[in-house]
């Protein structure tokens, strides 16, 4: 299974990525010397969004569109995953 997912960093911006692992990568990004150059320097980052993907071909795939995302949409998607969350 794979996950696309975006953490927000500490300066409020976003980072998008994969993984099979998303509490193993979130330490990463937030502890670790294998975290992404982008959030090593804008930690903590924290997890705001989270989509399972069926392979890392579709997981990839997904995250250059969100990737491509203006900042507002990409609130739009984290503010829609949360609404779910609660429902």
């Amino acid at each position: 299974m794979w996950w696309v997912y975006i953490v927000e960093c500490s300066d409020g911006t976003y980072y998008t990525g994969i993984t099979t692992d998303v509490q193993r990568r979130l330490n990463e990004h937030n502890y670790s010397f294998k975290s992404a150059k982008y959030t090593r320097s804008r930690r903590p980052v924290k997890l705001v969004y989270i989509e399972e993907a069926i392979n890392r071909s579709e997981a990839s795939k997904r995250e250059i569109k969100i990737k491509k995302f203006k900042r507002d949409r990409k609130k739009e998607l984290i503010n829609e995953y949360n609404n779910n969350r609660k429902s």
